[in-house]
């Protein structure tokens, strides 16, 4: 914020639900974990979350972005021998013709780490220039404790991630809807190939929307799920956990029934004014661009925290954004939307007639 900003406090008293549990009281068989909501990015539950560790095949969840973001999934692609990968497989066949979107159903639910490099080659025609794809994305949504070697998740030097960075992955992840149909999908028949999901969840857990399953020796059993209820949905991570489904399950019970999502100040509710500078009108309402909203539990008291610039110059446009609303819980950010401008300011321009007679006499 430059030194005209202004930064204000609001108190919001929000609704909240029963608390049913304590934090404290949880505890997992994993290596490392953390629950969090997928709009707000707050954390409901963390342990070891920062440390990187082998991810196995929850590497295709990065895999699946890079694709639907830098290919197209109704491209054809013909398999080659060099999509040929060890372990579990969609069992592909140099010469068979699929287009982007089947092999992502086949990297997604049957983990075909032969699916992954047809994916690969598909959009980036070499596996080492996905994979560079792979790290930019990663770098680019701050996952600060990620390197990918490959776009299956087998065994390689260097390359892992922490439970908080497969988190914030699989939170922008699920943005996109084509990711969120391929991953709910339970089981579906492309040619003569019956894929069924290999994640248990979408059928033991009320509310599962995905996300994806992963195994090897040196990692262990890892495991994304997201489920939604009642508007919220929650992202749980867990690295080499040997009770991976029911610690899944306990931690989102453990979510839903101790919080609920709470919108504080919805889009485009006006949370003041700001002056504006050579404008038709001396002031634009402001507003955040999207719900501001958090899971909150029984007791939380939220603080808004407002930083709008002293003044504006015109013109201003509506949606121009102008400055950043905070959620706070206990001095920590819980959630934030920028603010924009809802009202329009033209810019005044003088009149003809009001410039003076030797203003018009020499044409200025």
């Amino acid at each position: 914020m430059s030194k005209r900003m202004l930064q204000r406090g609001i108190c919001c008293f929000l609704l909240v639900t029963v608390l049913t549990g304590q934090a404290g009281a949880l505890g997992t068989s994993a290596a490392s974990a953390i629950l969090i909501e997928q709009d707000s990015g707050r954390v409901l539950y963390e342990q070891n979350a920062d440390e990187k560790r082998l991810i196995a095949s929850i590497t295709k969840i990065m895999t699946a972005v890079v694709a639907l973001e830098e290919g197209d999934i109704q491209a054809e692609y013909t398999v080659t021998a060099e999509d040929m990968a060890e372990g579990s497989s969609m069992y592909l066949k140099p010469g068979d013709v699929l287009t982007l979107e089947e092999l992502l159903y086949g990297l997604m639910l049957v983990s075909g780490n032969d699916a992954a490099l047809a994916v690969a080659h598909c959009v980036a025609g070499e596996e080492a220039s996905f994979v560079a794809m792979m790290n930019e994305t990663a770098q680019r949504l701050g996952m600060e404790q990620s390197f990918f070697c490959n776009p299956n998740g087998l065994d390689a030097e260097g390359h892992g991630a922490s439970a908080r960075d497969m988190a914030v992955l699989t939170a922008y992840a699920l943005k996109n809807e084509t990711f969120r149909r391929i991953v709910s999908t339970a089981s579906i028949t492309i040619g003569e190939r019956y894929l069924a999901n290999h994640n248990k969840l979408l059928r033991l857990y009320d509310g599962c929307i995905g996300v994806k399953t992963g195994f090897t020796k040196a990692a262990g059993r890892t495991l994304v799920s997201a489920a939604e209820r009642d508007g919220m949905t929650l992202i749980c991570v867990t690295l080499s956990d040997g009770d991976d489904w029911n610690d899944h399950m306990a931690l989102l019970d453990y979510g839903f029934s101790t919080y609920e999502m709470t919108t504080a100040v919805p889009a485009g509710r006006a949370l003041g004014s700001a002056f504006v500078t050579g404008g038709t009108v001396p002031l634009v309402s402001i507003g955040p661009d999207q719900d501001l909203s958090c899971p909150v539990a029984e007791g939380e008291t939220l603080t808004l925290q407002v930083e709008v610039p002293a003044s504006v110059a015109a013109p201003v446009v509506p949606g121009q954004v102008l400055g950043r609303a905070v959620l706070c819980l206990d001095g920590r950010e819980v959630a934030s939307a920028d603010l924009v401008a809802l009202t329009p300011a033209p810019m005044y321009v003088e009149p003809e007639e009001d410039k003076g007679f030797f203003a018009r006499l020499f044409g200025g």
